[in-house]
C-alpha cells in the first residue's frame, strides 16, 4: 500500500514499486488523499488566475490517475476525497476542508479501515518532512503513521528517499550536460542523508511504466523536465528507488533491494 498526497505523486517515487511488485503477483493499493484541486487548470492557468476551477481541475486530474495507475498495474486505487492544501504558504492552506487541516485521528481512521480491509504487509508514504514540505505529504505521513501504529497490520512502514549522493551525482551529470536548472549548486542539505537509506530497489524493467504513467499527468508541469531529460539519463533517475525502513515488525536485513525482504516463503 502506497499513501501518497495528490494524483501524480505515486509515480516518481513508487511508481516502479508498485509496477514491479504488480507484475510479481502482489496485491498493490494506491491511496491517493486529495483530489488534487490546486494543481495546473487547462493551460498551465495556477490556482487564484482566471480561468482555474477547481472542480474542474480535481475531476480532470482524478482521471489522470486512473490512466496512470493502469499504465503501472495498480489493483485497487482508493481516494480518501480531501481538498488540496496547495504549497506550503498558499491560501488554499487556509480552507476549512484542505486536509493539512483535517483532524489527524478522524484521517487515519479512514486509511485505518483501508488497512483492514487491504491487510497491506507493507506501507509506504512520505519521510516527516514530506519530502520537501509541501503540507498534504506530511499530513499523509502523519496519517500512515498513526493508522500503522493502531491497527498492527503492515508489518513493515517505509519512507520515500532521494539519497544525496545519488541526487549529487545526477546535479553533476546534467551540469555536464549543460542542464540549466542544474547550474546551481545542490544545496549541502538536500536529499536524504546516504547513512539513512535502507532500501534501494532495482525497478528498472519498469521505467518504460513509469515514463507512461508520468505522461498520463500531462496537465500538471511537476514532471515535465523530468520527460525532457535525455534518454541516456532517464534509466539514472527512474530505475532506483530508494527509501528508508521506519518500522519492521520481522526479521529482516538492515540494507534490502526488496520491501519484501524477510516477508517471502
Amino acid at each position: 500500500m502506497a499513501v501518497h498526497a495528490h494524483p501524480d505523486d505515486e509515480v516518481i517515487s513508487t511508481g516502479g514499486i508498485l509496477a514491479r511488485y504488480a507484475h510479481e503477483g502482489i496485491r498493490t493499493v494506491l491511496v491517493t488523499c486529495t483530489n488534487g484541486e490546486q494543481g495546473d487548470g487547462p493551460g498551465g492557468v495556477k490556482p487564484g488566475e482566471e480561468g482555474h476551477d477547481p472542480r474542474a481541475v480535481a475531476e480532470h486530474r482524478l482521471g489522470e490517475l486512473r490512466e496512470s495507475a493502469a499504465h503501472l498495474g495498480i489493483a485497487h486505487v482508493e481516494l480518501l476525497g480531501y481538498r488540496d492544501s496547495g504549497m506550503d504558504g498558499w491560501p488554499a492552506n487556509d480552507h476549512p476542508d484542505a486536509f493539512s487541516n483535517a483532524p489527524v485521528e478522524d484521517a487515519a481512521a479512514k486509511l485505518g479501515k483501508l488497512m483492514e480491509h487491504y491487510r497491506p504487509q507493507v506501507v509506504v508514504t512520505y519521510d516527516e518532512n514530506g519530502g520537501y514540505g509541501h503540507p498534504d505529504h506530511i499530513q499523509a505521513h502523519r496519517i500512515a503513521v498513526a493508522a500503522t501504529e493502531r491497527t498492527g497490520i503492515p508489518d513493515k512502514l517505509y519512507y520515500g528517499a532521494m539519497p544525496r549522493a545519488r541526487m549529487r551525482e545526477m546535479f553533476e551529470h546534467m551540469r555536464a550536460l549543460g542542464a540549466d536548472w542544474a547550474d546551481a549548486e545542490m544545496p549541502d542539505d538536500f536529499g536524504t542523508p546516504d547513512e539513512l537509506v535502507t532500501t534501494v530497489v532495482d525497478v528498472s524493467p519498469y521505467v518504460e511504466n513509469k515514463i507512461k504513467a508520468l505522461r498520463a499527468h500531462a496537465s500538471q508541469s511537476d514532471g515535465a523536465f523530468l520527460l525532457r531529460l535525455p534518454e541516456d539519463v532517464q534509466p539514472r533517475v527512474f530505475s532506483p528507488e530508494c527509501f528508508t525502513r521506519h518500522f519492521c515488525r520481522i526479521d529482516a536485513p538492515d540494507q534490502e533491494d526488496d520491501l519484501f525482504a524477510g516477508l517471502r516463503a
